[in-house]
């Protein structure tokens, strides 16, 4: 099974972040190999009889697909562009901000046909969760960890987060 371009992406990201040097993973004979050299990486995708082949690139620009890459990747939404109030919000030192533990994709409910988990104005405590950040196929539940009320909603559904990127500002109690 060959790996699809957003999980590449999304390793890459994770390894340019990171002080790994070389990251290597086979899986199910597809084989990914991706090697930090002079603020490059190089990455590699074999199936397994195959001649490997190799492609530069840079964590901002996705590599080039390859015969052993099934389907296109899916147009990764827009970033919003936070308004001047949103950025006022963002250094107001009585919110508190509910940060993203990870890089990821954002999701505000658990389905795309369900409710969100939290709306602005919603009480939360410690364990309420606020939200999912999906990281190589894992849903991760994201909790508020304090008590307060939702101020602000700072990440749209479906967008990509990175790690320590704020998502909520909430009024704490």
């Amino acid at each position: 099974m060959a790996f699809k371009m957003h999980e590449i992406r999304e390793l890459i990201r994770l390894i340019d972040e990171s002080s790994i040097e070389e990251f290597e993973i086979d899986n199910e004979g597809a084989k990914v190999v991706i090697k930090k050299a002079g603020g490059r990486e190089a990455v590699l995708q074999t199936p397994a009889p195959a001649v490997p082949q190799t492609a530069p690139v840079t964590p901002a620009v996705p590599p080039a697909p390859t015969p052993a890459v099934s389907s296109a990747p899916a147009p990764a939404p827009e970033p919003k562009v936070e308004s001047p109030a949103a950025s006022d919000d963002l250094n107001d030192p009585t919110l508190h901000k509910i940060v993203s533990p990870m890089v990821g994709t954002f999701y505000r409910a658990p389905a795309p046909d369900a409710d969100p988990y939290v709306k602005e104005g919603d009480t939360v405590d410690e364990k309420t969760i606020v939200c999912i950040v999906e990281a190589m196929k894992l849903m991760n539940e994201i909790e508020a960890e304090c008590r307060g009320t939702i101020v602000k909603v700072l990440v749209e559904n479906g967008q990509l987060v990175e790690y320590g990127q704020p998502l909520f500002l909430v009024k704490t109690s």
